[in-house]
């Protein structure tokens, strides 16, 4: 086998890692902005559950979380009388969202947070609502604070989709390992593996970055 023919072989996988890239990601700036706005909730019992769904996503580890919903689910289900047995795209693209998300939630914190306190007085004076003040005044100002920061969680989301190569999700990294199995050809193999991965970053990083500077016109009115 050449070059060109596993190539072709990783593309298939590489779409798969695309796929679950982009869905873990849309999925997981939901989770990001439902949990880093209760994280500055008025509400003790939102604040504190947020909390803590963030710091259990943020304390374990990605792996142990992917196993847990892949295998331990499913019996725990069973136990119960129930089939909790779910697709491996759907295991990865919920873990990996639930964690990247605990991690971007803290960025959106930090940016609600780092708003001026002026904006808060222009708002209640006003007469905004607490929840038109954070979505019309506070969110599109943290927007762009957000941006650079999200961008490198989307680089690290992308390349923690590896991990679900082992629960037999035929990504880039699972077809890579297929194909080093049946040819010994280690080096060529993780060499292309390399590349593939970097590639994919490059995308990634540009795209956020056309966001970063949508995001930045966005908040100075189409004038940057």
């Amino acid at each position: 086998m050449d070059i060109l023919t596993y190539s072709g072989h990783l593309l298939s996988g590489a779409w798969v890692t695309v796929q679950l890239t982009l869905y873990s990601s849309v999925l997981g700036l939901f989770f990001a902005f439902v949990l880093g706005v209760g994280r500055v909730s008025d509400n003790p019992f939102v604040h504190g559950l947020s909390a803590g769904i963030i710091e259990f996503f943020r304390g374990t580890s990605l792996l142990v979380q992917l196993f847990w919903l892949y295998f331990a689910l499913p019996m725990i289900g069973q136990t119960l009388g129930y089939d909790w047995r779910f697709p491996p795209m759907l295991v990865g693209t919920l873990a990996l969202a639930l964690n990247i998300g605990a991690y971007a939630a803290e960025v959106v914190r930090g940016a609600i947070q780092a708003v001026a306190p002026e904006q808060y007085e222009a708002a209640k004076a006003l007469d905004f609502s607490p929840r038109q003040t954070m979505w019309r005044i506070i969110v599109p100002q943290a927007v762009p604070e957000m941006m650079p920061s999200l961008g490198n969680l989307a680089i690290q989301n992308l390349k923690d989709t590896a991990l679900v190569s082992l629960i037999s999700l035929a990504d880039l990294a699972y077809k890579a390992e297929q194909l080093r199995n049946f040819t010994q050809d280690s080096t060529t193999i993780y060499s292309l593996l390399l590349l593939m991965y970097f590639g994919m970053a490059l995308v990634v990083a540009g795209l956020m970055k056309l966001a970063e500077r949508y995001a930045c016109r966005w908040r100075a009115g189409g004038n940057t």
